[in-house]
């Protein structure tokens, strides 16, 4: 069953505002008071527009137009060079489908692309060409997917992905989870989610309702490259999170000109560990047509990791990543 759409007036919070975010570089330009003649970038168009939530944008610094935050959303000209080995699908995600939207390719654990929205389009995503409107389960390959999990048994772990799953209504991701409850062998439910940091209003009390439901044991994997990003509203939300009993980890991606420097990653750690998430991964860049000038090479990331490591308690040091198609896990570098 679908569930009802709510007027507009009785949306939650959260959504509204999911509605009202910036698609313009004209205006996040001008609400950052940037003339465009500093720097070079093209309008949102094609497939993969700019979006980002309003309140994002007011933790960038006015008039800079190297703030750290401003350079993972707007798109630039650099997006359009053809890059030698970068690819549309970076990480053979399309040859792991035994079913559209279901990704088998670690043992013990699947993952569903369970929707192709989000808050905010991230220039490096990896996922930027995924065919979102071919391969999502929750909808009418449910009853396969369901049929598969079924099948193998050395599954244990769902994880829900996309976009990012929590764009879902709470009743779209409570039907999807009673759906997964009927899997006996499944023992924790992964959600990867970029909203409890870009759009902190999505933490509100339904979904921590809905946390609080789950029979399977929530983990909960947020998405934040630089320290900047967590303000007393991020903070607050990422606390709830946890006293509603969901296990929090971070995944950054290594960016040149964002986060690249030993002494920024330090901070993010410490000020996730002072909202309750722990480090978990620091990734190299997945290689995605339109991203290759947001690349560190592996010698750099490796100094940056080691000087983390000589300053940090060893629980606050991300693994150092990268992920390789056909592989069995995350390859740590």
């Amino acid at each position: 069953m679908i569930p009802r759409i709510e007027a507009p007036e009785h949306r939650p919070i959260w959504q509204q505002l999911l509605s009202q975010g910036i698609r313009s570089s004209d205006e996040l330009l001008a609400l950052l008071e940037i003339d465009p003649n500093e720097l070079e970038f093209m309008p949102a168009a094609g497939d993969f527009p700019l979006r980002v939530p309003r309140g994002f944008v007011k933790r960038m610094a006015r008039g800079d137009s190297h703030d750290p935050l401003l350079l993972q959303v707007l798109p630039t000209a650099a997006e359009a060079a053809q890059s030698p080995g970068y690819h549309y699908d970076p990480l053979g995600e399309q040859r792991a489908m035994p079913v559209p939207g279901l990704l088998h390719k670690y043992r013990g654990r699947a993952l569903l692309t369970v929707t192709g929205a989000c808050a905010i389009h991230c220039r490096y995503c990896f996922r930027r060409h995924f065919p979102y409107s071919d391969a999502n389960p929750a909808t009418a390959h449910m009853q396969e997917t369901l049929h598969y999990l079924r099948q193998h048994v050395d599954i244990h772990e769902i994880i829900l992905s996309g976009g990012d799953p929590l764009a879902l209504s709470d009743a779209r991701l409570q039907s999807l989870t009673e759906q997964l409850a009927g899997i006996p062998q499944l023992q924790t439910l992964r959600i990867h989610t970029r909203l409890p940091v870009v759009l902190p209003e999505r933490v509100d009390q339904g979904l921590l309702q809905w946390i609080g439901r789950q029979s399977l044991q929530v983990v909960i994997v947020i998405h934040c490259n630089h320290p900047n990003e967590i303000d007393p509203s991020v903070s607050s939300a990422l606390q709830r999170l946890r006293s509603a009993g969901a296990t929090l980890l971070n995944q950054s991606v290594l960016l040149h000109g964002i986060n690249d420097a030993a002494a920024i990653l330090i901070r993010l750690s410490e000020s996730l560990f002072a909202a309750g998430v722990l480090p978990y991964y620091l990734h190299l860049l997945d290689k995605v047509q339109g991203a290759a000038h947001f690349a560190v090479g592996q010698d750099t990331a490796r100094d940056i990791h080691a000087a983390m490591q000589a300053a940090l308690p060893g629980y606050l040091v991300p693994r150092l990543v990268q992920d390789i198609p056909g592989q069995p896990g995350k390859t740590p570098l």
